[in-house]
């Protein structure tokens, strides 16, 4: 008896301790791009930062055994890359040279909306109803108070075109997500995922060649701190938290794993006020309060989704979900 006590305290344990790392690691890797991209160009950073977490990964499991994936593997996971790293957490990465990381993370918060959104529209893996109908209609509103009728119509507090490639992350996130559900990629998710940051990491870097980054980076002017947090965002966002979270997949039920979308916006503006002072005005409370609303109106409304051949689980981009209940 004592010890049946014991395995459930420590699954315990383990769980808010896995619960602990997505909701509070992945509340700050907002923070921690915004701080990395001070003095290391973002392509060149985020590049750099998933290209060690693919190798670290990717050795690892080739040296528990895992097999060396397929041709038709890499493609897929090619594809996926192009969509997820580069096209979600690459393009955040860039909008954060201008865009606070609150409003950074805000925008990502949306994924889940974009999920159903594009899902219904292109890929029929779920139905509508009332429900998610009201959740969409929050969540554009959030959205609409989230940019702000200044940044729209008057004065804008910054660049248009960094807030149309933040947009963009969410609804990119989201195709490859949708893509990634039938894709041949390896049974072990986690290959899949070392692949997909692998790859991904390469295209940022021929990214930043193509838009002239290598030319601004002068490594004397690299500050400790950015790499420091770009070693944060490596090793703790790229690798614990994600292995955190599918650990919590198999172990928790997913609506309550779904449950850091509606916490780590909520984090990372409260630590871009605090470490850099970014504003929060009341329409940033209430783009927050409508779209974390929207958010949890869609994630716990049941629809009816086509069995597919695997389930599988992509890297996270600072705030978002993948997958079922949401997107990462």
């Amino acid at each position: 008896m004592n010890s049946v006590r014991q395995r459930l305290e420590n699954k315990n344990i383990k769980i808010i301790v896995a619960f602990a790392a997505i909701y509070i690691i992945w509340g700050t890797t907002y923070l921690g791009i915004r701080v990395a991209i001070e003095t290391i160009p973002p392509f060149l950073m985020a590049g750099t930062r998933f290209i060690i977490a693919g190798v670290i990964a990717f050795v690892f499991l080739r040296a528990r055994g895992a097999p060396m994936p397929k041709r038709i593997h890499w493609r897929s996971a090619a594809i996926i890359g192009a969509f997820l790293i580069v096209g979600g957490n690459g393009l955040v990465t860039w909008s954060e040279q201008d865009v606070p990381s609150g409003i950074a993370a805000l925008a990502v918060a949306t994924m889940p909306i974009w999920m159903v959104l594009i899902g219904w529209l292109f890929f029929k893996t779920n139905s509508i109803n009332k429900r998610i109908i009201l959740g969409l209609i929050l969540g554009f509103i959030g959205i609409g108070l989230l940019l702000g009728p200044g940044q729209l119509f008057g004065t804008p507090t910054f660049k248009l075109t960094s807030l149309l490639v933040l947009m963009m992350a969410p609804i990119l996130w989201s195709f490859g997500s949708h893509y990634s559900r039938g894709a041949k990629l390896p049974d072990n998710i986690f290959m899949s995922t070392a692949m997909e940051m692998l790859i991904g990491g390469l295209l940022l870097i021929a990214a930043a060649f193509l838009t002239g980054e290598h030319n601004r980076l002068d490594i004397a002017e690299v500050s400790t701190r950015s790499v420091l947090a770009m070693l944060y965002l490596t090793v703790f966002g790229s690798i614990v938290a994600l292995t955190a979270y599918v650990w919590l997949l198999k172990k928790a039920q997913p609506t309550r794993v779904v449950t850091y979308t509606y916490v780590n916006p909520i984090i990372a503006v409260f630590l871009g006020w605090l470490v850099f002072s970014e504003p929060v005005t009341g329409l940033t409370l209430a783009a927050v309060v409508v779209i974390v609303a929207a958010v949890i109106l869609i994630t716990t409304t049941q629809t009816r989704q086509p069995e597919t051949k695997t389930e599988r689980v992509s890297p996270h981009i600072g705030a978002a979900r993948e997958r079922a209940a949401a997107s990462d």
